[in-house]
């Protein structure tokens, strides 16, 4: 479990390489967060390099936990999906 400051803006990562193994390549990306609600963790800004997806993610409520998915697409076509667990606290 991550911890993030509710006035922190960092980002995150999720390094592929190992899942996917040689010759696999990342075409699209996407970032979602749950729960969805005013105030919570959100997503500023997202992209990847090579078999690395990152986003920015920033708010928070402190107290709360939050689910942070990122589904990526394969050239082939297939997906995939991982998930960071969150919790909100003043540091």
């Amino acid at each position: 479990m991550f911890l993030k400051d509710p006035h922190a803006a960092l980002d995150y990562r999720v390094d592929w390489a190992a899942a996917l193994g040689p010759g696999a390549a990342i075409v699209a990306s996407s970032w979602a967060v749950t729960p969805d609600e005013v105030g919570g963790v959100s997503v500023s800004g997202s992209g990847f390099v090579g078999l690395v997806a990152s986003a920015r993610l920033q708010g928070g409520i402190p107290g709360h936990v939050y689910v942070v998915g990122n589904r990526v697409t394969l050239a082939d076509g297939t997906s995939d999906e991982r998930s960071l667990t969150m919790r909100v606290e003043n540091r």
